[in-house]
């Protein structure tokens, strides 16, 4: 079998973590089974994981297994080890996923050379950054529900006096509804900002669409635009309820 010039040789691998919002259990699963798809493919794999009862720190699955926490400092001591030619960031939760861009913005992966496989830095951003993944989806034509970012307490104020109670929060760069939810009256919204931006350093206010049906579609997209819908799934709740709280039905039942 003829090899590709660019084959990776050495990949780096951000694993699933402790069980904890931001790091959870199914990405042990899909981090499982990228170390088998490139074990398969001759690659060599490392993987960087705390939680010794995930099945991907098992033994005979990654070549190299580091125990330590998912953080850009300790990632690099392994880069500088290992001196990996690629990396994955979305097997890991939003933890993995956050680390990928830090150690992308400080230049350490170009510092070292590593190529990042599958999503791009720049689309992980664009679905990260709330007000950069409104501005994408208003490019190919659809709806979305009028929004401001903010990034102070002030700002988040100004933002929801303007759109007018009840608003939606939103955070950014975090998954599991940390600060997240329906906000009623300006109280409110200051008490649940608050702890927001003890996570992270942007928010979203936009209108609330509490009662709206909510759909979702998961989509897999290939590099030559190859699309396949795996399924669509309608939450039998309205939206207002937080998905973890809610039950979801595939296929969609009443659309």
């Amino acid at each position: 079998m003829m090899m590709k010039k660019n084959k990776p040789k050495k990949v780096l691998i951000l694993g699933s973590g402790a069980l904890q919002i931001g790091q959870a259990g199914e990405f042990d699963y899909s981090g499982s089974q990228a170390i088998k798809a490139l074990k398969e493919d001759g690659i060599a794999t490392v993987l960087i994981n705390p939680n010794i009862a995930t099945i991907q720190t098992s033994a005979n699955f990654a070549d190299k297994v580091y125990f330590l926490p998912i953080r850009t400092n300790f990632v690099e001591k392994v880069i500088l080890k290992e001196k990996p030619d690629s990396i994955l960031l979305q097997f890991g939760g939003q933890t993995a996923l956050n680390v990928g861009v830090d150690l992308y913005e400080k230049g350490i992966l170009e510092r070292y050379n590593v190529k990042v496989l599958g999503t791009p830095i720049d689309a992980i951003k664009s679905t990260e950054d709330r007000l950069l993944f409104a501005n994408k989806v208003i490019e190919t034509g659809l709806k979305v529900p009028t929004s401001k970012t903010a990034s102070n307490l002030e700002e988040a104020v100004a933002a929801a006096e303007q759109i007018g109670f009840p608003v939606m929060l939103r955070i950014a760069y975090a998954l599991g509804g940390l600060g997240s939810g329906i906000i009623n009256d300006k109280n409110e919204l200051i008490e649940k900002a608050r702890r927001a931006f003890s996570f992270t350093n942007q928010i979203l206010v936009e209108e609330s669409l509490y009662g709206w049906k909510e759909i979702e579609y998961e989509i897999v997209r290939d590099k030559y635009n190859n699309c396949i819908s795996v399924c669509s799934m309608e939450n039998i709740d309205p939206m207002g309820i937080h998905t973890g709280d809610s039950v979801v039905i595939a296929t969609g039942q009443t659309i």
